[in-house]
């Protein structure tokens, strides 16, 4: 087979032109940054030269063309107007369509549309190799316990080196001066040789664990890279599905407004794929059913432009995918028509019986079933009546559900929830009784010391008060159905809160441990576990960590409610004052469980305020936040008469000196820098400001 002289071309083209779709879209929503231009025209350069470098003379003058475009709206303060997001659009398109024609014809190929994403490895040898490394990581952590045999081989030589300081005695014989110079000799090389075995042994130990640690963590590093292979970021969709309702909207003269949350949630790729056609679906019904004209929204009191929605989220072992809109809603009263001339009855007797609301869920299920189109003309866009049998169908293939809620005049939702053979999330990691186990971050609504004074006594079990809300409060292990140790240990004192659907409940720990990105598979079919555990992962030295469902968890602490533990004494108050969510859990996490309390906030400005309502013992603060600075931060304080004793130290990732100067300067009493970050040495300098 000849070379693909286009291989490398088609991927770098790809790859900008998603970028240049992406940044079309956004600049028509508002003013265009300088850089945002920039790397606009950057983008459409670099495309240029690769295509004249491959000899697409045609490419090159469409990316050349797009330069114009970009550079029109340079220096402009107002957003870049729609005809020239449509030249834009359509110059995409082309190019495009121009380099899909340049992939190679194959023997007996069937025309396919062109891929989701630009990589797609074997699915088979992604799980081949993450079986691999899985089993590498268990094997590795089988090895560790064999360094308790240096140890002992360590212990032996301490006995043998002890009988020979002792030489008459090992034989039960007195020492007489006369024999002792003789066995001196041979004790002395004796000796010598064990001293060096003990310090041969005492390198190999150390190298041992350290080239272990080293292992795990690379082979870690190696899963997760594996992993993210085979998931991808459910954003990868937004902006097709963006691009299509603009489409549409286009098309029907309306106005739109597209927006995509969730778009962190990593899923399985084909998976992703299977959905991408389903939601377009339901993006364009939206749209095109859903979404009145200007005039119409305005008369009903709503903006001109309508809003579709797509949210995507991670429950457990399942994905969902919500497409919501503020249009017109169903024409339920259409449906049954159309119902009833087709000699369908979805809403008879019984589903009357049960009221309007069950009456519509039977028509809307109707609706999803197919072959039903309340348009009354075909166009491109609508009134086949094929559309929902693609999302339906989409859910089917993957063992899903779909459902779809619908209120007139309020607009239209559709849930896609599909099951997941992998999940990868940031997730909070606790401990509790020996278990480590994940919860998704998304879910998180706070952590905290238990004990304190919002804990309400009440006849169906305990609560803790969480942002003006009593929330049960309930033993993670008792929602696992764990075996609570009674061995004398100290009590839970930690707690974290999260969120499912409109409740909350909070769950007490032995420790927080942190924040980390799991890789979630689901449990083998038979192992028996509480309805809170939805899977496991491995953590980095290969031990199981259990997965857990904040709707298991939320359902378990609202039917037991209680909690085991007693209220801790009061502990000093430290203010953390971070902009990174992450960052800010990790550092709570490590204060607590050195029996600090904590209060959090997420900028500069919040912490001030904070802090002038209560008293802390110490500030850690970030330097780089938005607004208000860490710098700015201490200076205000340092000149407040109430905080200006308060100890402070600066964590940040600036190492220069000048920036060491500074803070000096600002008056922190500590300067701690992220990539050297030592838990003990934070603690340690903690300690000695606020004794």
């Amino acid at each position: 087979m000849a070379p693909d002289p286009y291989r490398y071309f088609r991927i770098e083209a790809r790859e900008i032109l998603e970028q240049l779709g992406r940044g079309a879209l956004d600049l028509e929503k508002g003013a265009p940054s300088a850089d945002s231009i920039a790397r606009m025209l950057r983008l459409a350069h670099t495309l240029k030269g690769a295509a004249r470098v491959v000899r697409q003379p045609e490419i090159a003058e469409q990316a050349h063309a797009l330069e114009d475009v970009f550079a029109a709206a340079r220096g402009s303060d107002a957003a870049v107007p729609r005809a020239q997001i449509d030249v834009a659009l359509r110059l995409l398109d082309g190019i495009g369509s121009q380099v899909a024609a340049l992939t190679p014809a194959q023997p007996d190929e069937q025309p396919v549309k062109a891929p989701l994403h630009l990589f797609r490895p074997e699915i088979a040898d992604l799980d081949a190799l993450l079986e691999g490394l899985a089993e590498a990581q268990v094997q590795l952590g089988s090895i560790r316990p064999r360094l308790d045999r240096v140890e002992r081989a360590r212990h032996l030589i301490d006995l043998v080196a002890g009988q020979l300081a002792r030489p008459g005695q090992a034989h039960g014989l007195p020492l007489r001066p006369e024999t002792v110079a003789p066995l001196d000799r041979p004790a002395d090389r004796a000796r010598s040789m064990i001293d060096e075995l003990r310090a041969l042994l005492g390198t190999l130990e150390r190298d041992l664990a350290s080239g272990l640690d080293a292992v795990h963590r690379e082979l870690q590093q190696v899963g997760d890279a594996a992993a993210r292979l085979r998931l991808v970021p459910a954003s990868a969709v937004f902006t097709f599905l963006e691009r299509a309702a603009r489409d549409v909207a286009g098309t029907l003269g309306r106005r739109i407004v597209f927006q995509g949350r969730g778009g962190e949630v990593r899923v399985d790729n084909l998976v992703l794929g299977v959905v991408q056609q389903a939601l377009l679906q339901v993006v364009r019904n939206a749209v095109a059913h859903g979404i009145e004209s200007p005039e119409e929204r305005l008369s009903a009191g709503k903006p001109p432009d309508g809003r579709v929605t797509i949210a995507v989220s991670h429950r457990g072992q399942w994905a969902s995918f919500v497409c919501t809109d503020d249009g017109r809603g169903v024409d339920v009263a259409a449906v049954r028509r159309l119902l009833e001339r087709k000699g369908v009855a979805a809403a008879g007797p019984a589903a009357e019986s049960g009221g309007r609301a069950s009456a519509t869920d039977a028509l809307l299920r109707a609706l999803l079933d197919g072959g039903i189109s309340t348009s009354g003309t075909v166009t491109d866009v609508a009134g086949r009546g094929v559309g929902l049998d693609v999302v339906r169908e989409a859910a089917e293939r993957l063992g899903g559900t779909v459902t779809m809620r619908t209120e007139v005049g309020r607009g239209t939702t559709v849930e896609l929830v599909v099951p997941l053979s992998m999940a990868s999330f940031e997730a909070l990691i606790v401990e509790a009784d020996g278990v480590s186990a994940a919860v998704p971050l998304e879910a998180v609504r706070g952590t905290r010391r238990i004990g304190s004074p919002q804990i309400v006594e009440a006849s169906q079990g305990r609560s803790i008060l969480h942002e003006g809300q009593s929330l049960p409060l309930l033993p993670l292990s008792r929602a696992l159905g764990l075996t609570v140790r009674r061995d004398g240990r100290s009590r839970p004192s930690s707690a974290f809160v999260v969120q499912a659907a409109e409740a909350s409940a909070a769950f007490s720990v032995d420790r927080i441990a942190g924040t980390a990105r799991v890789v979630a598979r689901p449990l083998p079919p038979l192992a028996p576990a509480a309805r809170a555990v939805v899977g496991a992962a491995l953590d980095a030295r290969g031990h199981p960590r259990l997965v857990l469902d904040p709707a298991g968890l939320v359902a378990e602490a609202q039917q037991r409610g209680e909690v085991d533990a007693e209220p801790p004494p009061a502990r000093r108050s430290i203010l953390v004052v971070d902009d990174s969510l992450t960052t800010r859990m990790l550092e709570q996490s490590i204060l607590e469980s050195a029996g600090y309390e904590v209060e959090l906030a997420s900028s500069g400005e919040e912490g001030l305020a904070k802090a002038r309502q209560g008293r802390h013992a110490l500030f850690l603060v970030d330097v780089e936040m938005p607004g208000m600075d860490g710098f700015t931060f201490i200076e205000r304080a340092r000149a407040d008469p109430v905080l200006r004793d308060t100890p402070s130290i600066l964590v940040t990732s600036r190492t220069s000196p000048e920036d060491r100067q500074r803070g000096r300067a600002a008056g922190a009493d500590g300067y701690i820098m992220k990539s050297e970050f030592d838990q003990g040495v934070l603690l340690e300098r903690i300690r000695s400001l606020v004794l």
